[in-house]
């Protein structure tokens, strides 16, 4: 083999690893899907969250209230329970696109919101 072509396969190789590097990391965004609730007064902050359709999602809930709050969605598997201050990351999806009611089971009434996914 002349050194022309060791230095073309080397190169070739060079840049298909270059490629599928790229493809990784791009896999590792979409991966990389969060939203950050947090509950205070019995309310959700943000009060309209959304998230992307079919892809999994890291949610990340912090319970400021002084009370427990019992997160949970009768439209898609999701039931956690916080103690006062605390915070949890869970993970959910993939949803198809629409709107899912989120809340908190112990105070239902005022905590209701839609999770938007798109």
């Amino acid at each position: 083999m002349t050194d022309r072509t060791k230095t073309k396969l080397l190169a070739g190789s060079v840049l298909s690893i270059g490629m599928l590097a790229g493809l990784s990391s791009a896999a590792q965004a979409d991966d990389d899907a969060t939203l950050v609730l947090t509950l205070k007064g019995h309310h959700f902050d943000p009060a309209a969250p959304s998230i992307p359709a079919d892809k999994r999602v890291k949610v990340t809930v912090t319970n400021m209230d002084a009370t427990p709050a019992e997160i949970e969605s009768d439209d898609f598997k999701l039931e956690k329970v916080l103690p006062p201050g605390a915070a949890v990351t869970l993970a959910i999806g993939p949803l198809k696109a629409g709107s899912y009611e989120i809340h908190d089971e112990y105070n239902e009434d005022v905590s209701k919101t839609k999770l938007t996914v798109k």
